[in-house]
């Protein structure tokens, strides 16, 4: 298959990069299992990303992709916060706590800064999410022999990012848990399922189409790649995995079972998939005075942080897909395993 060829990879089955819920050992465990692991970096310093490539490079020769976010960074406006902050007044009131100035721990781009960090390390695989860097940072990236992903939401958008200089594309459909991918458009209505972007991409790219969202079986593989996937992308299913970060709170909703995910922005400011919760049902999922993209947590924070004290997930960001019945309380190894090895024998 010329998709693990060109990874290095032996199993054509990606794990999701899900920041805030997994570190270098996720990776690890799913590339040592021979398919490919995913670090977020969306959130770190350079320091940070470089001790998580040493941390993954000290264990293993395996190939790993570095995920990075490529928003435009606003300028944070002191009216939206202002404006964001006293729609959860009643919330700090109840749980008698102040707001905090603290911007902290944002979701970056990716710049210059970071490229020349990622200079000497020449990761093999990198994958955006929001578009693509600067072309003059894909050109650089592209010099280290790294091989660029990143996923659309669109026909369109996958058009876009093949032209620009991606040399796969992840079709996210709207069943996926986590933040939209959408650059071109920000209407939650131009959004396909996975089979369906997978079909209508895999007709209109030459680049491979990796699928990616509600894959929580082997049997869910077999149907993408039968598509015209070259390969699937998995998140989800890996949270409730012994090397997941994934919290106490999160893992009981997951293990729930029963829990409805929906698509709000409260969390960040921006359109993401995750398990319903009091914040998303109180200010209706989708709510117009949430502060711009990737501000909005800066007013949560200090809220979530004292209900799960209290052991509460009421401003938690619990993401998820709408799928979670590929969740097991397993090695991500093994679990890499069961997605691929009974793919080849898919149920009648």
């Amino acid at each position: 298959m010329s998709l693990c060829l060109t990874l290095g990879i032996e199993k054509p089955v990606i794990q999701a990069p899900m920041a805030g819920v997994q570190n270098w050992e996720l990776a690890l465990a799913v590339s040592e299992a021979g398919g490919l692991g995913s670090i977020p970096c969306g959130m770190l310093s350079p320091e940070q990303i470089t001790n998580e490539i040493k941390q993954f490079r000290e264990h293993s020769d395996k190939p790993y992709n570095l995920n990075f976010f490529c928003h435009t960074m606003p300028e944070i406006s002191n009216d939206e916060l202002t404006d964001w902050q006293q729609l959860l007044a009643p919330y700090y009131q109840e749980l008698g706590i102040e707001p905090s100035d603290n911007i902290n721990g944002l979701r970056r781009p990716f710049d210059q800064t970071i490229a020349d960090v990622l200079e000497s390390y020449r990761p093999p695989i990198m994958s955006f999410h929001f578009g693509l860097p600067s072309p003059e940072l894909v050109q650089r990236i592209k010099s280290w022999g790294t091989v660029i992903l990143s996923s659309a939401t669109t026909v369109e958008e996958g058009l876009w990012l093949q032209e620009n200089g991606a040399d796969m594309v992840i079709a996210q459909g709207s069943e996926a848990g986590g933040h939209r991918a959408m650059f071109l458009t920000d209407d939650p209505n131009t959004q396909r399922t996975t089979a369906e972007l997978v079909t209508e991409l895999s007709s209109a790219l030459s680049v491979p189409i990796i699928a990616a969202g509600g894959i929580a079986s082997h049997q869910d593989v077999f149907d993408l790649m039968k598509l015209g996937a070259e390969a699937v992308q998995i998140g989800t299913s890996y949270l409730l995995c012994d090397e997941a970060k994934t919290s106490i709170l999160h893992r009981q909703r997951l293990k729930d079972g029963a829990s409805p995910t929906a698509l709000t922005n409260l969390f960040s400011g921006r359109l993401a998939r995750g398990i319903s919760n009091r914040l998303m049902q109180d200010l209706q999922y989708i709510n117009e005075h949430v502060t711009s993209f990737p501000y909005a947590s800066v007013a949560l924070a200090p809220l979530r942080a004292k209900a799960e004290a209290l052991g509460r997930d009421d401003f938690s960001p619990l993401w998820a897909g709408i799928n979670q019945q590929g969740c097991q309380e397993i090695s991500a190894s093994r679990l890499t395993q069961v997605f691929w090895n009974n793919t080849t024998q898919p149920d009648n």
